[in-house]
């Protein structure tokens, strides 16, 4: 699957759709707080969404619904790859450090989240 960047709206949208997993234009509208987006700008937001191969749109009388064709597991993913890729040369370890510092993590926590890598580390191996 080749998949893109999204724009700030579009993964809005698409966060509301991954959370209702079926929806139509109304429904994603009731999601945002006020002032709520026109229902147009929605529409044509989940239309883009669509061409991009994000959702697919199921036509149902005067209605369509959309549902998720990429999981948000995978633009996580995806996400998290160019951002390692793009601002930490590939590194992991850089990555993992710069948000340490910036977030003034304490040593409990670093041993925390060494832990947690380590089990998710293990159920991946275990699979294997």
């Amino acid at each position: 699957m080749n998949l893109m960047q999204l724009t700030k709206a579009e993964e809005q949208v698409m966060h509301f759709v991954w959370k209702l997993n079926e929806a139509v234009v109304k429904d994603v509208v009731e999601q945002f707080d006020e002032p709520k987006p026109a229902y147009t700008t929605v529409a044509t937001v989940l239309s883009v969404l669509e061409k991009k191969g994000f959702v697919n749109r199921k036509k149902i009388g005067n209605t369509n619904l959309f549902s998720p064709v990429v999981s948000k597991k995978d633009y996580t993913k995806f996400q998290f790859s160019s951002l390692l890729k793009n601002y930490f040369n590939g590194s992991f370890p850089k990555m993992a450090t710069f948000f340490a510092k910036e977030n003034n993590l304490s040593i409990d926590e670093l041993e925390e989240m060494l832990k947690i890598t380590e089990s998710e580390l293990n159920k991946t191996d275990n699979k294997l």
